[in-house]
């Protein structure tokens, strides 16, 4: 059996005397796709802060394809092939919508992985745009990016990362504040980029919708891992059952 694509041993992070991430390990295949899940506050973003660079550890270590990887800086993550979306999108308000993908485009992870495959970069955005469900005939991708409604700056978040040619997709709340209609019109992407062979890591509330894409979950309850394993097996336990009271996991 190969080695795991994504390493994850001791890892702790303290914000004062609240210990935002305290000793989790897991292991994730490439190809696989884990949902991160916990009630709020449990530390599910800060684990993903500190697996993408935005901040470094106290303890324990991250391995990406056997290269160690911990404390990386946000920008080489990038340049390894981890890309990830914000809970919060951060598109560049002041910029059309296409002309946010075309950043990205023009990095040196996507110049090195695409180089002339490319070709022209606002073709390439507009192909990826509607990837993720925008219309090519319609104004919406020559708009500033500060005039989406929430569920289209969440699908331009997406498609940021795609042009990035990422190996490890990490998603924040990708479904927070869509529809049920704009999830359905995703789901068949996300299971494409899996079919490609990128590997995925989702954090998400909501779990109906997440258990179609996942296979495995890990949960986190104030910073500790009290439970990991395929989505039934997880919601079934009673740990997981008593940390968020019945109210997600029942729903």
């Amino acid at each position: 059996m190969s080695a795991s694509f994504l390493k994850v041993h001791g890892l702790s992070k303290a914000f004062g005397r609240v210990r935002a991430v305290d000793g989790v390990s897991f292991e994730v295949d490439r190809g696989e796709a884990l949902g991160i899940i916990g009630p709020n506050g449990s530390g599910k973003s800060t684990l993903i802060n500190l697996l993408t660079g935005f901040v470094k550890p106290d303890a324990g270590t991250v391995e990406l394809a056997g290269r160690d990887i911990t404390g990386i800086a946000a920008h080489r993550a990038v340049a390894l092939g981890i890309a990830r979306s914000f809970q919060l999108a951060r598109p560049f308000y002041r910029l059309p919508v296409y002309k946010n993908v075309v950043v990205a485009l023009a990095s040196p992870r996507s110049h090195r992985q695409l180089g002339s495959s490319l070709g022209d970069r606002d073709e390439a955005a507009m192909h990826l745009l509607e990837e993720v469900g925008f219309e090519r005939d319609s104004a919406i991708p020559t708009k500033n990016a500060g005039e989406l409604p929430h569920g289209y700056l969440k699908r331009l978040e997406l498609a940021r990362c795609l042009a990035l040619a990422p190996e490890l997709l990490v998603l924040d709340e990708l479904f927070s504040g869509m529809s049920l209609s704009e999830i359905a019109s995703v789901l068949p992407l996300l299971e494409r980029i899996r079919a490609a062979g990128t590997t995925l890591l989702m954090v998400e509330h909501r779990l109906r919708e997440l258990f179609r894409v996942v296979d495995r979950a890990l949960v986190l309850h104030f910073g500790r891992k009290i439970a990991e394993g395929p989505p039934r097996q997880v919601i079934a336990d009673p740990a997981v059952g008593e940390a968020y009271l019945g109210a997600q996991v029942n729903a």
